[in-house]
């Protein structure tokens, strides 16, 4: 069934990802969402929003609401633990909008767009150039047999070093191991698509942005860092009369969270880490390096560099204070960020300090690890499998988060809009 062209307007491709909400959820007078992440705050901020009759709980083992979101300050040093800006989507625009965040909302620096991944040693710039690289003939062709559906993001992309790089920068896994479906549905053409142009839906999505247009290839961030967004959620959610959010509670599984709060499965939105079926996850350590500026003047401005050699424990270096307009670092310095594997990295902060000193530059003013995160594992066929758990309805609650359907800070933003919209039927 082709959902509305308004629907498309509102989330576009994010309407090739299945919504895993189950049918008899709008029914419920009572709510109760597991994890306190983005993606349960989200959920219970729209849900609460849109219908103030329903009771909505929020359980977060933990004794802070944000899960991974946080932001590492030491002095004027400013880092990102996970995400630290969005690419541009009108629902990550509402939620600014609606929070009242949007003075603190800019884009990125426009002379750091340029990306590279390093290639046998050498830094390679990701452009219409890199389509030489993998072969334009031979890149169409693994798309299309990409949309066979079930392929890996190997097979949608045939060129190992560039597919491993694409893989590491967003879910930390091989591409051979990456459910193309699941990281790039609009390349696969997963799903249902739209009855309207891509030109027209484009020109409809752009207009539909409340607070600016952002340019294309850009993205944006918050002034702060990204924990501002869920420290306004959680004083939100305090302030909402019908939202309870309960701290240090773990949640054993969906049927004990239904009986311990007196609601059916159906009324239990499960928003935490965890899939369905037992899963591997990735891990990886976040460390922060920084230097005067002088030292890193041969390095040109820029997003960061991904690399897929998995002899070095780095799989990418993120030029933090290149990107945000607002300042992340002191007067005349840069500061980068490293994303380090475990299965890369001997577990020595010295090992980490000695490749950033060959890629980047040697003796930093600042050296930090600042967290440490866990990934799920979405090998091939994943989406096909969350879509057939959805229309064979063998969910008995709804399913939303990072480890859903999508892993993206705009994924989850517009999932829980989604989500609210199924209160409207």
């Amino acid at each position: 069934m082709r959902t509305k062209e308004s629907d498309w307007i509102r989330y576009g491709e994010e309407m090739r990802r299945p919504l895993l909400v189950h049918k008899d959820l709008s029914k419920a007078s009572r709510v109760v969402i597991v994890g306190g992440g983005l993606s349960g705050m989200c959920c219970a901020y729209r849900m609460a929003n849109k219908r103030p009759d329903i009771e909505i709980v929020v359980l977060e083992q933990g004794n802070r609401l944000g899960g991974v979101i946080d932001t590492w300050r030491e002095g004027d040093w400013v880092c990102d633990v996970a995400v630290n800006a969005t690419r541009p989507h009108p629902a990550f625009w509402r939620l600014v909008d609606d929070l009242g965040l949007s003075k603190g909302f800019k884009s990125s620096n426009p002379k750091a767009n340029a990306r590279w991944v390093l290639l046998d040693g050498k830094p390679h710039q990701l452009s219409a150039l890199s389509l030489l690289k993998i072969g334009p003939l031979r890149l169409w062709r693994a798309i299309v047999k990409s949309r066979l559906g079930g392929q890996s993001v190997a097979n949608a992309i045939p060129h190992p070093q560039i597919a491993d790089a694409f893989c590491l920068g967003i879910v930390n896994d091989v591409a051979a191991n990456v459910d193309a479906d699941f990281l790039v549905p609009s390349l696969t053409k997963f799903g249902t698509g739209p009855t309207l142009s891509k030109w027209r839906l484009r020109r409809k999505i752009k207009a539909s942005y409340p607070l600016f247009v952002p340019k294309r290839g850009s993205i944006a961030s918050l002034e702060g860092g990204m924990q501002m967004l869920v420290q306004t959620l959680a004083e939100k959610l305090n302030e909402t009369n019908n939202v309870t959010v309960r701290l240090n509670v773990e949640a054993k599984d969906v049927a004990t969270v239904a009986k311990q709060n007196d609601v059916p499965p159906s009324a239990v939105i499960w928003s935490a880490p965890g899939h369905l079926e037992k899963e591997q996850a990735t891990e990886l350590s976040i460390f922060a390096i920084g230097f005067h500026r002088d030292q890193v003047s041969h390095l040109p401005l820029g997003y960061g560099t991904l690399i897929p050699d998995s002899t070095l424990p780095i799989s990418g270096v993120l030029n933090e204070s290149d990107i945000h307009h607002s300042r992340r670092c002191p007067e005349n310095h840069r500061l980068f960020r490293l994303m380090v594997p475990h299965d890369r990295w001997d577990g020595a902060e010295e090992s980490v300090l000695s490749c950033a000193e060959q890629l980047i530059a040697p003796n930093p003013v600042m050296f930090s690890m600042v967290g440490t995160r866990q990934i799920p594992r979405f090998p091939p066929g994943y989406m096909s499998k969350m879509s057939k758990a959805m229309s064979e309805a063998s969910l008995d609650h709804t399913y939303v988060g990072w480890g859903a359907t999508g892993v993206a800070i705009t994924h989850v933003v517009a999932e829980a809009e989604r989500l609210a919209d199924c209160f409207d039927n």
